[in-house]
């Protein structure tokens, strides 16, 4: 049994909040409140109580209770900010300890996960002032469970609303995972686009549904793991931070920065990365940009591509981890054994890839059951799995002895 510390601040998605603090203590977690003053004019004191069989702490001041602030987050193996408003993020980042919650977080173990799930207006969200605030609270250590996006309590529509319930039960539980060693993960998942004037694209039908479960599993399993995916792509639950490519230069580059910045054990390369760019379009005679004005209707463009190069190949060169494991993809359609082969084997080809996860298209059931094999370097199936959900548990185990004499080399 865990022992959380959740501390509310004033927002209306207080009522979701109540309803993963009620999934969490069901799950046999320990849970202790600390609502701001704000908190409490959402949400009283009697229903944190009842969910959580545990008194509400609120005061900094309260009697008997001096040391509360240090106490608390001694007790705690996780500590939560959910909902955390802008103005909570922002005191959070300037240090701010005027009540029992700004002091709590003042004291925080940093040996200890801290998670954030925000809620505010979608402006609010994108605030510079917000925007620098989250980025501080990243850079020392606290995760942060994706932000939701749509219609919000004022009426008003984009990021910013709070992750669902069961999300942020997911993330919960991932933070709290300790494997023997906790790897650093990067997924890329979902497909490109390119763009072929302002409203029409060249695009990859995949909707990052693999990518995303194997993300999934790897924060749930307690890995620090970045999804990096197609912005129409599926989302990872328990993963604390994704971004967001569309097109291949996109995703280059921010291949490029979060490899080089960060040293990352593995990187999972599930996307479906176009072949292809527009080099240019040409109607009528008259050569036009890409990412131009509207087309005109009823008149077929004459398309001009270019060949995108492999990300494959670039992946141990942009890390800043000498060490680091690939995991590649393949998809095929229809074909036979030695097709398969003929497809897969180029990938490992200088060292490229360690394994190589491929499926085919004509596998595919009608309810989205998906089976999948795992190809070794030296040309043997290192594992088979019935449907993508498989996936996941199957890399870990496989590349578990390979992370594992990497770490004792450094």
């Amino acid at each position: 049994m865990s022992n959380i510390l959740w501390i509310l601040s004033g927002s209306i998605a207080c009522y979701k909040a109540c309803e993963a603090l009620s999934q969490l203590a069901q799950r046999g977690h320990r849970l202790r409140v600390v609502a701001t003053e704000a908190a409490l004019k959402f949400v009283g004191t009697a229903t944190l109580e009842g969910l959580t069989r545990e008194a509400v702490a609120t005061d900094l001041f309260a009697p008997g209770d001096a040391l509360a602030h240090i106490d608390l987050a001694r007790q705690a193996d996780l500590t939560i900010v959910c909902p955390a408003t802008a103005n909570t993020l922002n005191r959070l980042a300037a240090g701010i300890a005027d009540d029992l919650a700004g002091a709590l977080l003042l004291a925080h173990d940093w040996r200890k996960p801290l998670l954030i799930a925000p809620a505010m207006n979608p402006a609010m969200w994108s605030h510079p002032a917000t925007v620098a605030s989250v980025a501080k609270l990243q850079g020392w250590g606290a995760r942060f469970v994706a932000v939701g996006e749509g219609r919000t309590a004022c009426g008003e529509v984009g990021e910013g609303r709070l992750a669902e319930p069961e999300a942020i039960v997911a993330a919960v539980e991932a933070a709290l995972a300790r494997p023997a060693r906790r790897w650093r993960v990067l997924v890329t998942s979902g497909g490109t686009v390119e763009p072929i004037d302002a409203v029409r694209v060249i695009a990859n039908t995949s909707t990052g549904e693999t990518g995303a479960l194997i993300a999934d599993h790897f924060a749930r399993s307690g890995h620090e793991v970045v999804l990096l995916r197609a912005r129409n792509a599926h989302r990872a639950p328990g993963v604390a931070r994704e971004e967001s490519f569309a097109t291949f230069d996109d995703l280059d580059t921010s291949l490029r920065r979060l490899l080089a910045g960060q040293r990352f054990d593995l990187v999972i390369h599930a996307a479906a990365v176009s072949d292809f760019s527009i080099q240019s379009i040409e109607v009528n005679g008259t050569v036009h940009a890409s990412n131009g004005a509207k087309l005109p209707s009823g008149v077929a463009p004459v398309l001009r591509l270019r060949t995108n190069p492999k990300l494959l190949g670039r992946l141990r060169e942009y890390s800043a981890e000498p060490g680091l494991r690939v995991v590649a993809f393949k998809l095929t359609s229809g074909a036979g054994d030695e097709e398969v082969r003929a497809a897969v084997e180029p990938l490992f080809a200088g060292g490229a890839a360690d394994f190589v996860v491929h499926n085919d298209l004509a596998a595919r059931q009608e309810d989205g059951t998906f089976p999948a094999e795992i190809w070794r370097a030296d040309g043997t199936i290192a594992a088979r799995c019935a449907e993508r959900g498989q996936i996941g548990p199957a890399l870990e185990e496989l590349l578990l002895p390979l992370l594992e004499t990497q770490n004792s080399k450094h």
